[in-house]
């Protein structure tokens, strides 16, 4: 009796499956949009049982939730994209839309995975609940935490020197060259020490970021490095910026990083579940080890958009918000590619004109990418360590999606 049901229960699978395929993807959407709400109450979770093109749930952590069409986002599009998601064979794992602080789209999917301290990696079925590397998505937040507390006066000014902030490294103020380096240098990756970080090496010894993970003084270590060019003159992506901004946060506030982000940053914004993996030697690794929900990277952007304003609170200055995300230096990794403070910046196409974008980047294809002038947000995290091809895919995807967006 049993083998009957399960077959009548996969005919009427097939049966309901070939409906949904001579929908167009509008009919499809709402049709799945009313379905999920009937499962709602089912034991197994709506993200697994409805269509990648349902509306996202309201899961009581202070996101609104709402359909394209009512965000001014066309609904067939977006639609096709995100099918086109679901159905891929590389390892991306998820894919959120937000605009005018409601989420529209939130897909996820099954794929390989590993934390930035595990050599090994293993298969997860990812939902909202959780947790992914956020690699160096974790530099943003710290650059987002050096404007809080940097409002309050205790840190240096960003015109300061560096090395005088070191007076137990003497031997660092007797190059001239290295005298020259501020603070604002550091924040733009635009320091002129020698560094090589690229991103099919991380993990290697090969990489200079990796050294941070196990030496004792990674300040003096980075400091210390050979000049390659004038300070502020050439950009050069430098993970060793991130652990010379955290020691001048901890020395500031007596906090160490992971306190310091939860309650001046995470409680703020309702985000409770987040985890910052640790060197060798117990410290969170500022330049790597940030763990996130997708939902709760997307509230960060959601605050970036409002000015640093989350539900009526002023979280991080308007201000810093503005400077992180306008480019400072160009990068030379593209036409339109700069970096602010520890944030990425672009120009994406949008109805003949190009909008500007500010972009939170992690290894793998981890992304937070914001676009003002539109109130959009996308977030996508994905599986994809140390191959830099996943950024051409997420950069496709996210133009796509701001191609789908409706004036």
């Amino acid at each position: 009796m049993s083998d009957c049901a399960a077959l009548f229960s996969a005919y009427l699978i097939e049966l309901f499956e070939r409906c949904l395929r001579r929908l167009s993807p509008a009919r499809r959407l709402s049709l799945m949009s009313h379905f999920a709400v009937l499962l709602a109450g089912a034991a197994a979770p709506r993200w697994a049982l409805a269509s990648p093109c349902a509306t996202p749930a309201r899961l009581g952590d202070g996101w609104e939730t709402g359909r394209p069409v009512d965000a001014r986002i066309d609904a067939d599009a977006l639609c096709k994209i995100l099918e086109a998601v679901a159905g891929r064979s590389d390892n991306l794992h998820s894919l959120l839309v937000a605009r005018d602080g409601s989420i529209v789209a939130e897909l996820y999917r099954k794929g390989r995975d590993r934390s930035a301290r595990d050599f090994f990696s293993r298969e997860v079925s990812f939902g909202p609940a959780d947790r992914h590397d956020m690699r160096s998505i974790s530099k943003s937040i710290v650059a987002l935490l050096y404007g809080i507390v940097r409002e309050e006066g205790t840190l240096p000014p960003l015109p300061t020197r560096v090395v005088d902030l070191y007076p137990a490294y003497p031997a660092l103020a007797s190059d001239p060259a290295r005298k020259s380096i501020t603070v604002e240098h550091v924040l733009t990756m635009t320091n002129g020490l020698e560094w090589h970080e690229t991103a099919a090496t991380y993990g290697s010894f090969s990489n200079d970021e990796t050294r941070l993970f196990w030496d004792w003084s990674p300040v003096k270590f980075v400091l210390g490095r050979p000049i390659s060019s004038p300070a502020g003159q050439t950009f050069n992506y430098n993970g060793g910026n991130t652990v010379i901004i955290v020691d001048l946060l901890e020395r500031a506030t007596k906090m160490p990083l992971d306190q310091l982000a939860r309650l001046r940053l995470f409680e703020p914004l309702g985000i409770t579940d987040y985890e910052w993996l640790a060197d060798l030697w117990g410290r969170p690794m500022a330049y790597a080890g940030l763990r996130l929900k997708p939902r709760d990277l997307l509230k960060i952007g959601r605050m970036m958009l409002d000015h640093g304003r989350w539900q009526s609170r002023q979280v991080v200055p308007a201000a810093w918000v503005v400077d992180s995300i306008r480019p400072h230096i160009a990068t030379g990794r593209g036409p339109g590619s700069g970096y602010g403070y520890f944030w990425w910046t672009g120009t994406v196409d949008w109805q003949d004109k190009k909008l500007s974008w500010g972009a939170a980047i992690g290894n793998g294809g981890q992304r937070l990418f914001l676009v003002p002038a539109l109130n959009l947000e996308v977030v996508m995290t994905a599986g994809a360590y140390n191959d830099a091809g996943i950024a051409v895919k997420e950069a496709d995807i996210f133009s796509r999606v701001v191609a789908a967006v409706q004036p």
